[in-house]
């Protein structure tokens, strides 16, 4: 176990030499290279904030407003009968938007219900299986300079619902 430990420690500066190396056999000006992808990155980084700024503050606008608790009310009895939890329900929405405050509901979770219970177990799961949507789609999609979508959100939507339905299959399975 000690060796996959000091391997793991040296990879990363190897394949860091290697890149540097190969880059200086091939005659590529490294260096140069470096700093002109860095500018071009921070370009990116500039053009994607205002995006996720705006998701991260509606996110947490309606987390503070209760609609969350309210929307897990409202539809918890139908949810309740195919296996999902009414107090996950803030968890698939939120996810949608934001991994990090996913993360936040996760904990609450996880000091209510206990991470070995169902509902715990159903959440880890959830987080594995679903893709932040509307995060992914905004920050990559103008960071690529995309506006033709098509039918981008109805795939992904539909595959959150598959990762739902196949994470309530697992979490059933397991308990």
């Amino acid at each position: 176990m000690k060796a996959l430990g000091n391997l793991s420690g040296i990879v990363i500066p190897l394949l860091i030499f290697f890149i540097v190396g190969y880059g200086y056999v091939s005659k590529v000006k490294v260096y140069e290279t470096f700093l002109k992808g860095a500018r071009d990155g921070l370009k990116i980084v500039a053009d994607i904030v205002p995006t996720l700024i705006g998701l991260l503050v509606a996110v947490g606008m309606l987390r503070a407003s209760g609609f969350f608790d309210m929307l897990g009310g409202f539809l918890g009895p139908v949810t309740e009968a195919a296996g999902l939890p009414a107090q996950l329900m803030p968890l698939l929405v939120v996810k949608l938007f934001s991994s990090s405050a996913a993360t936040g509901l996760v904990l609450d979770i996880f000091r209510t219900s206990g991470p070995d219970s169902y509902a715990g177990l159903l959440t880890s799961i959830l987080m594995s299986c679903t893709e932040t949507v509307f995060y992914t789609m905004s920050v990559y999609f103008l960071a690529a300079k995309v506006t033709k979508t098509r039918y981008t959100l109805t795939g992904a939507l539909l595959a959150t619902a598959a990762g739902t339905v196949a994470s309530v299959f697992l979490a059933r399975m397991m308990v």
